[in-house]
């Protein structure tokens, strides 16, 4: 599908958020950032498509890079899928509170949010003859350039009420320029949260940084991609160690999707998706951090999907990332049938899981995987509602959207 047969209403808005709260807590990112997400969100939720869930991209701004080089970007990233955790934690508890569907595949009226961190630090200067273009470094995280570059064209663009806010706004449709062109009706601004003091890191106390892995791993079942969803992808996106993009190497993102047999017994497991459209869903939500053309958008919304029976794979950034859904029918999947593997991204509820396998992956004379464990989107301090933990879980698992879909059906049945 191209720009051309792409309706308006179709294409995702953009949210720029300003600089997270330094030192940040799940607290002080509400307070930060509740207000605008909410105000994004509930405005793209009035605006029902006649099909489909409306977009919106939640730029993040924050200095998540450190390193002199293109090529040799580093990022903490402890730091990083804990701001990624927050933000989708928020995101979570606003759609639940005002009964907003967030899944990939949802209905008009739900809201289909992603988060991308943006590299961007507020010293940063631009002459008046800079010339933004694709500048890819060895992380899937971009610079506020290269976002400018390849992030468009918009249905509506979100802007904070701050100074903060009012500073990356311009910054931004300055870097911008020439790549859309946007009606006032197209420019929403929206206020802010509490006004926060962020520190500038002292460069020699900075958090400990994470090496890059070429090969990355993990497994879900991915039904209704919803937002838990997406923080763990992301999550285990940023552990790639991207190569150069003129390097006939790639780095690879092997995701194991559940097979269909093993979720006949889930809950409502008629509304359970089909393996070939749940690791389709996979492999979109993950273009929209990997795809990088100075055409943005205008070759479609959609990646090029290599499908066969059980393993469905994309390229993106010239080849240098890969992208390998694979069929599983038992917990460990690929971890112990490929020895060329680095890293294991796992849950809370999943971290057993990851003992497991590198039990036995040693017992096969292999070297254990680096495991990495994720937050969980845990909503006590900043949900409104009594029993927070309880109430929240029950809204926005895989599960609670089969019921909600269960229910819909049979609504309209009677």
């Amino acid at each position: 599908m191209t720009l051309n047969t792409i309706r308006r209403d179709e294409l995702p808005s953009l949210l720029l958020l300003p600089f997270p709260p330094s030192p940040s807590s799940r607290v002080l990112l509400n307070a930060a950032y509740r207000p605008p997400l909410e105000a994004a969100i509930s405005t793209l939720s009035s605006f029902k498509k006649t099909d489909g869930p409306a977009r919106l991209i939640v730029a993040v701004a924050s200095p998540v890079l450190h390193g002199q080089f293109v090529r040799s970007k580093t990022l903490s990233w402890p730091d990083a899928q804990a701001l990624l955790a927050g933000i989708y934690a928020i995101v979570s508890v606003v759609c639940a509170e005002r009964k907003i569907a967030t899944e990939i595949d949802g209905s008009p009226g739900s809201v289909d949010v992603s988060v991308v961190l943006v590299d961007h630090d507020r010293k940063r200067r631009f002459s008046p003859d800079f010339r933004p273009g694709i500048e890819a470094n060895n992380t899937i995280v971009v610079d506020l350039a290269t976002f400018a570059t390849a992030y468009h064209p918009w249905r509506y663009i979100f802007s904070v009420r701050s100074e903060p806010g009012l500073e990356l706004y311009q910054t931004y449709l300055k870097l911008a320029e020439g790549r859309q062109t946007l009606l006032h009706e197209q420019l929403i601004p929206v206020e802010g949260g509490l006004a926060m003091n962020v520190a500038q890191k002292d460069s020699s106390a900075l958090p400990s940084q994470t090496h890059g892995c070429p090969v990355v791993c993990l497994g879900g079942t991915f039904d209704h991609l919803h937002p838990g969803h997406k923080l763990l992808l992301t999550a285990g996106a940023l552990l790639l160690q991207v190569p150069h993009k003129d390097s006939a190497q790639s780095c690879r993102f092997v995701i194991g999707v559940t097979g269909d047999e093993l979720l006949k017994n889930k809950k409502f497991a008629e509304f359970v998706q089909p393996w070939e459209a749940r690791a389709r869903a996979v492999i979109v939500f993950l273009s929209r951090l990997l795809q990088l053309s100075t055409r943005g958008w205008r070759d479609g919304l959609e990646p090029e999907i290599e499908e066969n029976d059980g393993d469905f794979r994309a390229s993106f950034r010239r080849g240098t990332i890969t992208i390998q859904c694979v069929r599983i029918q038992d917990a460990f999947g690929p971890t112990i049938t490929v020895e060329n593997m680095d890293a294991l991204v796992v849950s809370g509820e999943t971290r057993s899981g990851g003992r497991a396998v590198n039990d036995r992956r040693v017992e096969q004379g292999w070297q254990p995987l680096e495991v990495f464990e994720v937050d969980v989107l845990d909503t006590e301090e900043i949900s409104d509602e009594t029993n927070q933990s309880d109430n929240f879980a029950s809204k926005i698992s895989s599960s609670a959207i089969r019921k909600q879909r269960a229910q819909a059906k049979a609504a309209a049945e009677d």
